[in-house]
């Protein structure tokens, strides 16, 4: 996997946390556990990955850690 694609999974992954989360806020509808609650390891994978998508975001902006090349 190169870091386009990289990049491009992370991206997806932290906006599917963002609007599970805006529905979980508004509407008490939790998105990832109803497409995946017969799964609970699996929802627990896609909240793990979704939250180590989400600091790589914050620390690349932060510059604490360096962008990948393109």
């Amino acid at each position: 996997m190169d870091a386009r694609q990289l990049r491009t999974i992370s991206k997806w992954l932290v906006l599917i946390g963002a609007v599970n989360w805006g529905l979980v806020g508004l509407f008490g509808y939790n998105l990832v556990g109803s497409l995946l609650g017969s799964w609970p390891v699996l929802v627990n994978l896609v909240y793990v990955l979704v939250g180590l998508s989400g600091a790589w975001g914050l620390l690349t902006k932060l510059g604490v850690i360096p962008p990948l090349k393109k």
